[in-house]
Formats: structure tokens, C-alpha cells, sequence
């Protein structure tokens, strides 16, 4: 996320420049970290699941598809993505719109 802000900084600029606030701007990238995590624990269940029965001889005294693993190994992997992409949104949401559109 952040070498993505750090590509998008013009465009971020321009955003602000034509009235986007901070708080806009601190939305749209933690929704894009989001998505993408969405995305990955989405895929990252549907292949668990599908692969279940060979999980299954690896795992003791835990089912493949225990619910509060599930929810829990999902709910870190939330957390861990509104640290990574706080960071970056904050830095983005921060940006002066002169010193923005002024960088090559």
C-alpha cells in the first residue's frame, strides 16, 4: 500500500486540489487494503475448504473447519491490514496538493 500511495501521489494531489478533504482520501486507500484482503482471506477460505480432507490428517485436536479459528485467523488478518494500510492512508491523506502536482 505504500509504494502504492507513493505512485498515486500526483493523482492524490489532483483529488485534493479539486476539493477531495483528508478524511477522502484516508477512506479510499484503507478500502482498496481492505479489498484486497477481503479478496485474498475470500480465496484463501475457498481453497482451505476444498482442500479439507488433507488439511484434515495435519491438524490435532482441531476440524479443518472449526468456526472460531476461522473467525479469528480472519479478524488478525483484518487487523494486520488497517496497520498496513493506516500508515500509507494517513501519509496519503497529509499530502499538500502544490508540492503533489510540483513532483515529477
Amino acid at each position: 500500500m505504500s509504494y502504492d500511495v507513493v505512485r498515486r501521489t500526483r493523482e492524490i494531489g489532483v483529488r485534493m486540489a479539486v476539493g477531495a478533504r483528508g478524511l477522502d482520501v484516508l477512506r479510499m486507500v484503507l478500502r482498496e487494503a481492505f479489498w484486497l484482503v477481503i479478496s485474498g482471506v475470500f480465496i484463501g477460505l475457498v481453497v482451505a475448504l476444498m482442500t479439507m480432507k488433507l488439511i484434515a490428517g495435519l491438524l490435532f485436536g482441531l476440524a479443518p473447519t472449526d468456526p472460531l479459528t476461522l473467525i479469528l485467523a480472519t479478524m488478525l488478518l483484518l487487523a494486520i491490514a488497517a496497520f498496513a494500510g493506516g500508515m500509507p492512508a494517513w501519509r496519503a491523506a497529509r499530502i499538500d496538493p502544490v508540492d503533489a502536482l510540483r513532483q515529477e
